[in-house]
């Protein structure tokens, strides 16, 4: 089979298609045959070595995959010819870009029935750390305020429909570019933070969700009791410290496979109320081109590689 590693860090040229040999499912776990998988910023910063996960390479990237299960072993949770989709392993190596994957079961869920591969290849890891964040840690509850950063980007565009589907009120950080878009998926109020200044511009917020390490000034906009969901800086005790000492709470997420939160997004999917955005889908040849889209920093949801 096909997967891309790398050897070394570096820039997306380091990024190679290799052939491998099929993985076989062991017990409890499922062989998929990939579809598509999605591109993360996490595999960005993992291949440049700026965020040294897996240790030293070489290592296969990626970790969102849709596909169908090719064989399942003794106890699996599906059966051949299943649809799936999930982010297995997490944080460990999962090889994601590659024509198979041998995965625990309960690490992924039946693929959305109204999503081809390629979108429903989008959703697991940037789905699972908005739903984790806003849903398990901040519990989001109807009629809260909630300031969501980056929320064009692949976390916030599904933070954005998680919170409203929660009945929240969302306002949404982003460039004046996405104004439009970030309206569409059901922002109340919008802030441009190039021209604006958030933490003077908003106030008595239930919840702030950070994905841009910005959780001193966020907490200038925490009501008392507020929650400061950190996915940038979940590991910072000093930042947890301070916010717990002004009488908010911090929720640091470190994203995990959960397979019964994918089934909840799936079923907000399937209904209506969640939908991915995919800006653009080029094969696993190209993974490289993919790490350079989602590393410029300007794409609008997710960039994903088409397998089959």
């Amino acid at each position: 089979m096909r997967a891309v590693i790398q050897k070394s860090f570096g820039g997306p040229e380091v990024l190679e298609l290799v052939e491998r040999d099929t993985p076989a499912p062991l017990g409890g776990e499922v062989l998929v045959r990939v579809h598509a998988s999605g591109v993360n910023p996490v595999d960005v910063a993992v291949r440049s070595g700026a965020y040294p996960l897996l240790g030293e390479p070489p290592f296969g990237v990626g970790w969102d995959v849709s596909g169908v299960v090719e064989e399942a072993g003794a106890g699996a949770r599906f059966k051949a010819g299943d649809e799936v989709f999930g982010m297995p392993f997490f944080p460990r190596a999962a090889t994601g870009y590659a024509d198979y994957v041998a995965v625990p079961s309960r690490q992924v869920a039946r693929k959305p029935a109204t999503l081809d591969h390629a979108q429903a290849a989008s959703v697991p890891l940037a789905a699972l750390t908005a739903w984790q964040g806003l849903v398990d840690a901040a519990r989001l509850a109807e009629g809260q305020r909630v300031l969501i950063h980056r929320a064009a980007g692949g976390v916030g565009h599904f933070a954005v429909q998680i919170a409203k589907a929660r009945g929240a009120h969302v306002t949404a950080l982003t460039s004046a570019a996405h104004h439009d878009f970030v309206r569409e998926l059901g922002a109340d109020r919008i802030i441009d933070y190039r021209t604006t200044d958030y933490a003077e511009a908003t106030e008595d917020m239930d919840v702030v969700f950070d994905s841009s390490s910005e959780g001193e000034r966020a907490l200038s906009v925490l009501k008392p009791g507020g929650t400061l969901v950190s996915i940038m800086e979940h590991w910072n005790t000093e930042l947890a410290a301070r916010v717990e000492n002004e009488g908010r709470r911090f929720a640091g997420v470190s994203v995990e496979p959960d397979y019964a939160s994918l089934e909840a997004i799936a079923a907000l999917i399937d209904a209506g109320r969640v939908r991915p955005h995919v800006s653009a889908s080029l094969p696993l040849e190209q993974a490289a081109k993919a790490h350079e889209l989602v590393g410029s920093g300007r794409t609008r949801g997710k960039v994903v590689l088409t397998v089959v």
